[in-house]
């Protein structure tokens, strides 16, 4: 007996074709991450670690609303492809890589007033001494990132996701060889300690950006939409529009993020034991996250392709067909969390005052796993309908009314894990809105 009918079949592989790359790239980036504070803790120990994980949280909440800002560009750019018109694809790419580096430029001074007025976060001295050099390369590389999430807006939006997936876990690669090289000084370069694993970051996030530029520019499936009979047509309308959509859009990951990012800091007013168990188990959930974050990028692709058509009912599967993978992923990500927590663990460091703390953690972590996956899909097929300013408003109560003093009341007044528990109320709280919010324009809207 078949279970689902051939439309919703036919719809579960359109979806999983399109998300399986874009959760291979998303893992890649948060990897980059992930594997500079895995070598810090092996090589350095757990105050490398504390101050690279500090670093990498503020940067990337920083970066975190060009990333998102830039992720309204893929489903506008589906939404042309089904209006069969390749000059508005022309002028959405040109249009985003001028929009990553006006995020670049706004964003970098952002970046640097953090560097400067470091000492505002209260972390110990060492943590202190260490991580401003650090947080001052990886703004830095922020640009580069954002000039490859501009350029991979081209491919996804098109269908073409394998592109970045290959580019970025090609990145992946190279940064842990040159995290080895220059952390520990090999083949006669200089010993960079943890500043070495934030050089290789930058390294390789110039060598991503130059690579997806320089492929979609010599690939015959691209030519169509790079024609020199696009060259006069003007951007600044769409640079705005980017800007429009793109920074309500970036602020909510921005206000998740940032959750994330001050329970970081939080954690480290309570010691670098607690600080470094954080990082780690904020690590690996984050890596299922950035693979849910995939899957919520092909929905809003598949719903802004429904909407380019002005099929509601089109719209609606594939709405459904993203909420239900996404649901049967993070279940998995939940049951694998739950069976090899202290492997994870162990992978980062040996300390065992820190693996003890992590652990408990790591239960959190994965209770979260559901509500963390729905909501950024329902971030996804918002933004396929081009619904932000709505979505903002939840996501700032969600985390920032929610989280962030529930979290901060547990902590300092029960116990250390009053920083998860607040983090796992302010995802629960986006997911059922977000969603909610979805069902209702579905019903109201017409398209």
């Amino acid at each position: 007996m078949q279970i689902l009918s051939k439309e919703y079949t036919t719809e579960i592989n359109k979806t999983l074709k399109l998300a399986f790359p874009i959760m291979v790239a998303q893992l890649g980036v948060v990897l980059m991450g992930i594997t500079d504070n895995l070598m810090v803790g092996r090589f350095i120990g757990k105050i490398g670690l504390g101050a690279s994980g500090i670093a990498n949280s503020i940067a990337f909440l920083i970066g975190s609303i060009a990333v998102g800002g830039m992720s309204v560009v893929a489903p506008l750019i589906s939404k042309a492809k089904a209006e069969n018109n390749p000059a508005e694809i022309n002028r959405l790419f040109r249009a985003s890589i001028k929009a990553a580096l006006w995020f670049g430029l706004i964003l970098g001074i952002i970046g640097w007033v953090c560097v400067v007025c470091f000492d505002v976060f209260r972390q110990s001295p060492e943590i202190s001494d260490s991580a401003p050099a650090f947080l001052t390369i990886i703004v830095i590389s922020n640009i580069f990132l954002f000039v490859f999430a501009a350029a991979k807006q081209l491919s996804d939006g098109l269908s073409h996701t394998h592109v970045a997936m290959i580019i970025t876990f090609s990145g992946l690669l190279l940064n842990v060889f040159f995290n080895y090289l220059l952390i520990n000084g090999v083949w006669g370069l200089p010993a960079l300690g943890l500043h070495g694993a934030a050089v290789a970051t930058l390294f390789v996030r110039i060598l991503m950006s130059i690579g997806i530029l320089i492929y979609i520019y010599q690939n015959p499936l691209f030519r169509q939409y790079l024609g020199e009979q696009f060259n006069s047509l003007k951007t600044n309308d769409l640079v705005i529009q980017i800007f429009k959509l793109g920074v309500p859009s970036g602020l909510q990951f921005f206000f998740e993020i940032a959750a994330f990012s001050l329970a970081v800091v939080m954690m480290g007013w309570l010691g670098e034991n607690q600080l470094a168990a954080h990082q780690i188990a904020i690590n690996i959930a984050s890596a299922t996250y950035m693979m849910a974050s995939g899957i919520g990028v092909a929905g809003g692709i598949r719903v802004g392709e429904g909407r380019g058509l002005r099929n509601k009912h089109h719209i609606g599967v594939s709405g459904n067909v993203a909420y239900g993978v996404v649901v049967v992923f993070m279940l998995f990500c939940m049951l694998m969390i739950i069976c090899f927590d202290r492997f994870f663990v162990e992978s980062y460091i040996k300390d065992a005052a820190v693996i003890e703390i992590a652990i408990r953690l790591m239960v959190i972590a994965a209770i979260f796993q559901l509500s963390d996956g729905i909501q950024v899909v329902a971030l996804g097929t918002l933004r396929g309908l081009s619904d932000v300013n709505i979505p903002t408003v939840i996501t700032m109560f969600a985390y920032w009314g929610v989280s962030l003093p529930l979290g901060y009341y547990l902590a300092f007044n029960q116990k250390m894990e009053g920083v998860w528990y607040g983090l796992l109320a302010g995802l629960t709280a986006s997911a059922v809105l977000l969603t909610s919010r979805f069902y209702y324009l579905l019903k109201r809207r017409s398209f």
